[in-house]
C-alpha cells in the first residue's frame, strides 16, 4: 500500500510538472525544445495525408452511394459486423419497372417488346454498377480506411508520446537552471541526461513511422489505378450495353422510333458515334491493362536480374535509403530478396536506393 501511494504521488508530480511546463511555454516564460526540420516536415506530410484521405474517402462513398440514409444504414451494419440487406439499385428498379410494364402492355407489341429490352439493359447496367461498387470498396476504400484506423492511429499515439517526452526534457532543463546546491545540480543533470535519451529514442521511433507514409503513398497510388480501371470497365460496359440496345430498337417499325427523330432530317433514328467501341474504349473482356506491367515486375523479381525503367513521375526520397527520381529519366532497377513488393532497388550512376514501382515503367 505504501508503495502504491508513493507511486501515485510520483505520477501526480510528473503530471503537474508537465502541466506547468506546457503553461509556461504558452505564455513564453519557458524554453521549448524544437523538433528538427525533417521531422516537422514528416509530421506535416502525415497530417495532410490523413486530411485528404478522409476527404477522398467521403466523396467516393457519396459517388458510389448518393443516398445518405442508405450510407448510414450500411455504416451501422458494418459497425454491428452484420451483412446489410441486399436491395435493388436505381438502375435495377427502373429496369424491373420497364419489364413489368412491357409484359403488362404486351410483349408481342413493338412498344411492349421495346420496353422489356430497355428494362433488361437497365438491369445489366445495375449489375455493372454493383461490380464497380464492390471493386471500389475492396481495392480503394478499404486500404484508405485501414491507413486511417491503423497506421495513422499508431502515428498519433507515438506523436503524443513524443510530446510528453519533450515536456519532460524541457522541465528537466528548467530544474537544472534553477538548481543552486551542488547535490541538486548533480541530480538535475542526471535527470536531464535520462530525459534527453528518452526524448531522442522517441523522436527516432516517430520518425521511422512517419517515413513509412511514403510506402502508404505508393500503395494508395496502386489503389487509385485499380479504382480508375474499375470505372473504365464500368463505363465501357454501359456504353456497349447501350449500343447493343439501340441496334435492337432500330429494328422496330419507324412509327415506334424515338420522338427526337422529328427534328432530324429524313426521319432517321438516333445515331451513335461511328467509331467502333473496340477502338474508342478499352475492351471490357480484354482484362486489366496493368496486368502486363505487373507481369514484367514479377518476372524481374523471379529472375533476380536487372532491367532499365523509365520514371513516370518526380519522387522525393523520404529517407537516406531511398532514391529521388525525376520524370522521364531512365534508371536501372533490380530486385532484392526480402524487399517489399511495392519497391525495387534503383541505380543511377553511383547513386543507389529504394524506388516505388508505381513510379516506374519497365523498358524492353
Amino acid at each position: 500500500m505504501d508503495f502504491n501511494v508513493k507511486r501515485l504521488a510520483a505520477d501526480a508530480g510528473t503530471f503537474l510538472s508537465r502541466a506547468v511546463q506546457f503553461t509556461e511555454e504558452k505564455f513564453g516564460q519557458a524554453e521549448k525544445t524544437e523538433l528538427d526540420a525533417h521531422l516537422e516536415n514528416l509530421l506535416v506530410r502525415a497530417e495532410n495525408t490523413k486530411h485528404w484521405t478522409e476527404k477522398i474517402m467521403k466523396q467516393t462513398e457519396v459517388l458510389l452511394q448518393p443516398n445518405p440514409n442508405v450510407r448510414l444504414e450500411e455504416f451501422v451494419y458494418e459497425k454491428l459486423e452484420k451483412k446489410a440487406p441486399t436491395r435493388m439499385n436505381n438502375h435495377e428498379l427502373l429496369g424491373q419497372s420497364m419489364i413489368d410494364s412491357g409484359n403488362e402492355l404486351g410483349p408481342g407489341t413493338a412498344y411492349g417488346n421495346a420496353m422489356i429490352k430497355c428494362g433488361e439493359t437497365e438491369k445489366q447496367i445495375g449489375g455493372a454498377e454493383r461490380e464497380l461498387i464492390q471493386s471500389a470498396a475492396i481495392n480503394f476504400l478499404t486500404p484508405f480506411r485501414n491507413f486511417l484506423e491503423g497506421d495513422f492511429k499508431t502515428i498519433l499515439k507515438e506523436r503524443k508520446l513524443l510530446q510528453v517526452k519533450r515536456l519532460d526534457l524541457d522541465a528537466a532543463k528548467t530544474r537544472l537552471k534553477k538548481a543552486r546546491m551542488s547535490d541538486a545540480r548533480a541530480a538535475a543533470e542526471q535527470e536531464l541526461r535520462m530525459t534527453q535519451s528518452e526524448f531522442d529514442r522517441q523522436a527516432e521511433i516517430t520518425r521511422l513511422l512517419l517515413e513509412g507514409v511514403s510506402s502508404t503513398h505508393a500503395h494508395h497510388l496502386r489503389c487509385l489505378n485499380d479504382f480508375v480501371e474499375a470505372q473504365m470497365t464500368y463505363y465501357a460496359q454501359c456504353y456497349q450495353y447501350m449500343v447493343d440496345l439501340q441496334k435492337q430498337l432500330g429494328s422496330f417499325p419507324s412509327s415506334f422510333s424515338n420522338n427526337n427523330q422529328s427534328s432530324v432530317s429524313g426521319g432517321a433514328s438516333i445515331s451513335v458515334p461511328t467509331i467502333p467501341v473496340s477502338a474508342s474504349l478499352p475492351s471490357v473482356s480484354a482484362g486489366h491493362g496493368s496486368s502486363t506491367a505487373s507481369g514484367g515486375f514479377n518476372e524481374l523479381r523471379s529472375s533476380n536480374g536487372s532491367r532499365k525503367a523509365r520514371v513516370l513521375y518526380d519522387y522525393d526520397a523520404a529517407s537516406s535509403s531511398e532514391l529521388s527520381l525525376l520524370a522521364d529519366e531512365v534508371i536501372v532497377v533490380s530486385s532484392v530478396p526480402g524487399m517489399d513488393t511495392d519497391w525495387l532497388m534503383g541505380e543511377r550512376g553511383s547513386q543507389k536506393g529504394k524506388v516505388p514501382i508505381t513510379y516506374l515503367e519497365l523498358l524492353n
